[in-house]
């Protein structure tokens, strides 16, 4: 069984041996994927479900395949469907032909775009959760979605949100941003304010202004297609940059930070 979809133009097919596991797949494709019924994939993933087998005691893994390489493999179900969002997220911000994909967190304050670059346990979905607290509205904290105009979308997935002194490799919870009391954005908006930052614990907010060459530079290298489409890339990261102010350094606890961020913001 197959069904293929496009996200951010990139056509993905999936497969599996029962509608059970298609619909395992399509409950992790990329926010806004949609059905497409195309015949040419750029990828196709294929899910094996595995669970009991011919004989008592003895079960079979999980396996997912990207084409023809397998790509996970365990008795755990949720960790190869992790896997696979990783994989087909990845593949589809390297691709996606008129989108760059930035690792980064995003909220909206008064029709701009807050945004702060940054890799898994850098610290900045605890910033965004606490800017959320402060009333702004969600867009994303795991990709910045920039268009060849400078402007943020929503990337409209759950909220992940770790259990303080959480480990690498244990998997956040999800929480919907409206069982938070949470706003979602749902137009694109320019750049206002790019936080290039990480946590230190004990430290005071001490971010400094930074140029605009600095904040290309916190974008790019966090950004998916660098080195896959580095003239389109430098083209939307400039547009999404020129009228933004850039702030660089380190921060403490994210609570002590919030208010102060919002301030800068306020006078961009």
């Amino acid at each position: 069984m197959g069904e293929s979809f496009v996200a951010y133009g990139v056509r993905l097919g999936l497969r599996g041996q029962t509608s059970a596991a298609l619909s395992l797949l399509r409950g992790h494709l990329p926010p806004h994927a949609r059905s497409a019924g195309v015949r040419g994939v750029d990828r196709l993933y294929s899910l094996v479900l595995g669970g009991d087998g011919p004989r008592p005691g003895v079960r079979r893994l999980h396996i997912l395949y990207a084409d023809h390489v397998r790509i996970a493999r365990s008795e755990d179900l949720d960790t190869v469907l992790s896997a696979f969002e990783s994989e087909v997220e990845g593949f589809v911000g390297v691709h996606a032909p008129a989108r760059v994909f930035v690792h980064a967190g995003v909220v909206g304050w008064r029709g701009r775009a807050i945004v702060i670059p940054g890799r898994s346990f850098s610290g900045k979905s605890t910033l965004v959760r606490a800017l959320l607290d402060a009333g702004t509205t969600y867009y994303s904290d795991e990709y910045a979605v920039i268009d060849m105009r400078g402007r943020v979308h929503p990337y409209d997935r759950p909220l992940s949100l770790r259990t303080p002194g959480a480990v690498p490799g244990v998997r956040p919870s999800r929480h919907e941003p409206e069982s938070l009391g949470v706003r979602r954005g749902r137009k694109a908006l320019p750049i206002g304010l790019i936080i290039a930052t990480r946590f230190r614990d004990g430290a005071r907010f001490r971010l400094r202004p930074a140029s605009a060459g600095e904040g290309v530079l916190a974008l790019l290298s966090n950004t998916l297609s660098a080195r896959m489409r580095p003239a389109v890339t430098m083209i939307a990261l400039r547009e999404a940059v020129g009228g933004a102010r850039v702030l660089k350094g380190l921060r403490g606890e994210a609570a002590e930070t919030v208010q102060q961020i919002l301030s800068i913001a306020n006078c961009s």
